[in-house]
């Protein structure tokens, strides 16, 4: 798989009946087709869970929602430890451009969770904001917030 713009680590992987490769999800605990989006979605949330100390056990990986009567899935949310959802997060292929359209998407799915945090990555590129709900505007950080900014 390509190389992104991540740390690198070390992942379990098989060859499942199709010949095609699997990768283990540390989070679902389960193995799951590679595809491009799935390897930036895995790297990412090892990151998160390494590098910056977000528990596993906090993190909800493609949970579907309900927006204007259409069923939607989004990519990943991070919870608070008193579980109050901090971060919606879209992964994209490294192929994909990150524009307007993938913010528009990510900005839809926010309507209903209402976090404090949207992050869009597609590993090679990462664009985290921090959204201000009472002056009805955001800003771009310059960093991925530690876990422990996501509460303070």
């Amino acid at each position: 798989m390509k190389r992104l713009n991540l740390p690198e680590y070390d992942f379990k992987t098989r060859i499942n009946e199709s010949g095609k490769t699997e990768i283990f999800d540390y989070v679902r605990k389960k193995y799951l087709l590679q595809t491009p989006e799935e390897w930036v979605r895995q790297n990412f949330i090892r990151y998160l869970i390494t590098e910056k100390s977000y528990p596993s056990s906090l993190i909800l990986i493609e949970k579907g929602l309900n927006i204007h009567q259409m069923k939607r899935r989004f990519d990943a949310v991070v919870y608070t430890n008193s579980g109050k959802p901090a971060m919606l997060i879209e992964f994209k292929a490294p192929q994909v451009k990150i524009n307007q359209k993938v913010f528009q998407q990510i900005a839809n799915y926010n309507l209903q969770l209402r976090v404090k945090y949207l992050l869009v990555s597609n590993g090679l590129n990462h664009y985290c904001c921090e959204m201000d709900y009472l002056k009805q505007s955001f800003i771009f950080l310059n960093n991925i917030p530690d876990f422990g900014e996501l509460t303070s």
